[in-house]
């Protein structure tokens, strides 16, 4: 913005700049001409300090406006180029040119002003003139001199002629001869004598060397009236001859003409002389506008010199930005991506030319790299796409660290690991993410089992680092529900095993302290109420201990499913329907979109677990109620949905009791419980139920208080069981079975 802004401001500088160059211009104009119109006397030579000076001043601020006018052709030149710069090379090379051109071209101006004045002032001046007019009179006075002795001769000879007249005719031969004797004794060249008769009419009485012309004729009214008049001579001079008329006789109309010829050399020059006169007469008449032409021609030749100059300037400024136009349009080509530009192979062998092909050979290499690159980034994308696609199908979750600690790859099942689904974790520290696991790496452990808290869940993984020049590679899959199978499996075990020992002496125990209490129990007198109490105790506690081996039984040993095809509402419905009368003082609501929900399932298994469900639902608002004394059991919530949609089934329990323990993930274990006359095996029961339902089961937190459980079964895996009856009848008899075995066991034991 700053460069813009002085940008500006110099641009308006130099446009006023260029106004008061313009303004001192036409001032000086109007000035200089104010100046030579004021001169009085305008065929007065100005002094040729004075001329020179106001050329050069008028001529200064003329071509001031030449190099403005051209800085602008410059800059719009420069704006329409390739470059599309503000035209600084142009301008600069304007200017040079201008500089170049300018300084000893006003140098030359001034001294050819002062040599042409100085000149001209010799040329018009008195000593130049008078010289010129004393060579005209010399000849003007050698050619009357001539007219003169013409005239002087014809006198002379007229006279002798007349005297001779006196004595002799004129057709006599001896005037003949002393006529002739006459004109050649006195140079002459022809002669002759005219006589006009008493009827006007000339007739020539003697000639001597007549040409082709008739005499008579030089002989005019003129010639004669100024004869009369009183001249004694009438001299004409032409351009071979010079002619002369006297009178021989006056009254008797005799004249006498006689001609020499002229010396062609000297009137040649005569006239010369006056041709000269003449031409510098009006010379100097024009003398004041000949020096102002000159200093105009001065003035436009200087304008027009420093014009070439500019326009050889921007020839050889566009000459020179072409090339860089040309390189500066392909870089830019090349910026968008368009490698395989070239500009045009210069010829010149010069910086321009090595240059152009210096950036062709750069753009040659370029694409041929970038080729090699978008093959090779072709094939890491592809082995990069196959390596996502690797992660994002493994169980385990995969992070790669860089030296730093932060995060370059984590595939979305760490992020569910971590609870941090939808988070961008790339570039952040693992630190922040895990903690746990930068514990790990800053202890170099390699391999290890941890509990780490995902969300509101707590999760035990097993955790594998290898270490590498670039980071680490963390790999850690949640081995949670694979220990709680172990252990389930094992406690399955224990279980079958208790049953097994424990069940076998109750019967008998039973039996004997039920006999004791028949036979003796009325004889013993005094101790009867306490022998009664006592056998009675060991028939209550026999019952529980029944009761516990029971449940260890029917989670060791749980009958296998009959899938048959049921209605998934009404199971729900009877399940609540008994806890609702277990326990008016709890509020049941049970909500369902549609009254026939189809479902394959074991309907006494199925209610079995939604019972279990309810129960616990139950005991933990009793637990809520017992332990927070601003919750009455009045203000129990249990909401029952059952839902349809998307292909799936669910059945969703939210209540507002005490809610989950904080280690929620054990709480399906078996034994794993919270009260203190539970045995920890319902829900494991119902977790059972559930997956040999081909289902899930997930608990957490409700949106108000309390927990929610929420079961999702696949209707269309169930359906394919539907018809297998084999099994189910097989696990019938097997019970019938068991149950003769206990009756006849019961028989043996009363005998």
């Amino acid at each position: 913005m700053r460069r813009l802004s002085l940008l500006s401001e110099n641009d308006n500088t130099i446009r006023r700049l260029e106004w008061a160059v313009l303004l001192l211009f036409a001032g000086l104009l109007v000035g200089s001409y104010v100046f030579l119109n004021g001169q009085s006397d305008r065929t007065d030579l100005i002094s040729p300090p004075l001329t020179a000076a106001l050329l050069v001043a008028n001529l200064i601020p003329a071509i001031l406006l030449l190099v403005l006018f051209g800085r602008r052709i410059a800059k719009g030149r420069a704006a329409k180029s390739a470059i599309g710069s503000s035209g600084r090379l142009h301008v600069r090379l304007v200017a040079l040119f201008s500089l170049l051109a300018s300084v000893p071209m006003l140098l030359v101006v001034i001294f050819a002003s002062l040599l042409f004045q100085y000149g001209v002032e010799f040329w018009f001046s008195d000593r130049a003139r008078g010289m010129l007019e004393n060579a005209n009179d010399l000849a003007r006075g050698y050619y009357s001199q001539n007219q003169r002795d013409v005239g002087e001769e014809t006198i002379t000879m007229a006279g002798d002629l007349r005297n001779l007249l006196k004595e002799t005719n004129i057709a006599s031969p001896d005037f003949a001869e002393a006529y002739v004797f006459q004109v050649l004794t006195r140079k002459l060249n022809e002669s002759a004598i005219v006589e006009y008769g008493k009827d006007g009419v000339a007739r020539t009485a003697a000639a001597v060397e007549p040409d082709s012309r008739d005499q008579r004729t030089k002989i005019t009214d003129a010639v004669i009236n100024q004869l009369k008049a009183g001249e004694s001579y009438v001299v004409t001079a032409k351009s071979n001859k010079i002619e002369a008329v006297t009178a021989l006789d006056l009254n008797g109309d005799i004249f006498l003409y006689a001609a020499r010829d002229s010396n062609m050399l000297a009137l040649s020059q005569w006239e010369r002389a006056q041709e000269v006169l003449q031409d510098y007469d009006d010379l100097f008449s024009r003398s004041r506008s000949l020096q102002l032409q000159f200093n105009i021609a001065l003035f436009v030749i200087s304008l027009l010199i420093v014009g070439l100059a500019l326009w050889i300037a921007l020839v050889v400024a566009d000459r020179m930005v072409r090339p860089v136009g040309e390189l500066v349009h392909a870089a830019k080509r090349v910026t968008e991506g368009d490698l395989a530009t070239r500009v045009p192979t210069p010829m010149e062998r010069d910086e321009i030319g090595t240059l152009g092909r210096a950036f062709n050979r750069m753009t040659e290499r370029l694409e041929t790299q970038t080729t090699a690159l978008l093959t090779a980034n072709e094939q890491l994308g592809s082995r990069r796409a196959f390596i996502e696609t690797v992660l994002e199908s493994v169980t385990a979750g995969i992070i790669s660290l860089n030296i730093d600690g932060e995060i370059r790859l984590i595939n979305s099942r760490a992020q569910a690991l971590l609870a941090k689904e939808g988070d961008n974790l790339l570039d952040r520290q693992i630190s922040e993410i895990a903690p746990e696991f930068s514990d790990l790496i800053a202890d170099d452990i390699e391999n290890t089992i941890i509990e780490f808290t995902s969300g509101t869940e707590i999760r035990t993984l097993e955790v594998k680092i290898v270490a590498e020049n670039s980071g680490h590679v963390i790999t850690f899959e949640d081995i949670t529900q694979r220990l709680l199978d172990q252990r389930r499996a094992a406690w399955s075990d224990v279980a079958r095993r208790i049953a097994h020992e424990i069940k076998n002496p109750l019967t008998p125990i039973q039996l004997a302290a039920e006999r004791l209490q028949r036979r003796f129990g009325k004889n013993i007198g005094e101790g009867e109420e306490i022998f009664t109490q006592l056998t009675g105790t060991i028939v209550r506690q026999v019952g529980d201990l029944r009761n516990i081996v029971d449940e260890f039984s029917s989670f060791a040993r749980m009958p296998k499913p009959v899938f048959r095809m049921d209605n998934l509402v009404d199971i729900v419905k009877q399940a609540v329907f008994l806890q609702d009368v277990a326990h008016p003082k709890i509020a049941f609501t049970f909500e369902a979109e549609q009254q026939e929900v189809p479902l394959v399932c074991d309907r006494r298994q199925l209610g079995q677990a939604l019972t279990n469900i309810l129960k616990n639902a139950v005991e933990a608002i009793e637990q809520r109620s017992e332990n927070d004394q601003d919750f009455n059991l009045a203000d129990g919530q249990i909401l029952i949905n059952v839902d349809a949609n998307d292909g799936k089934l669910s059945i969703i329990l939210d209540d507002n009791g005490a809610g989950l323990p904080a280690d929620r993930e054990r709480i399906i274990e078996p034994y794993m419980t919270t009260r203190e006359k539970g045995t920890g095996l319902g829900l494991a029961i119902v977790k059972k139920i559930v997956e040999e339902h081909f289902g899930d089961i997930s608990f957490s937190d409700a949106p108000t208080a309390g927990t929610r459980v929420e079961i999702i079964f696949d209707p269309m895996k169930l359906e394919r069981l539907g018809q297998n009856s084999a099994a189910p009848a097989i696990h019938d008899e097997n019970v019938r079975s068991f149950g003769a075995i206990r009756k006849q066991t019961a028989k043996k034991v009363r005998k």
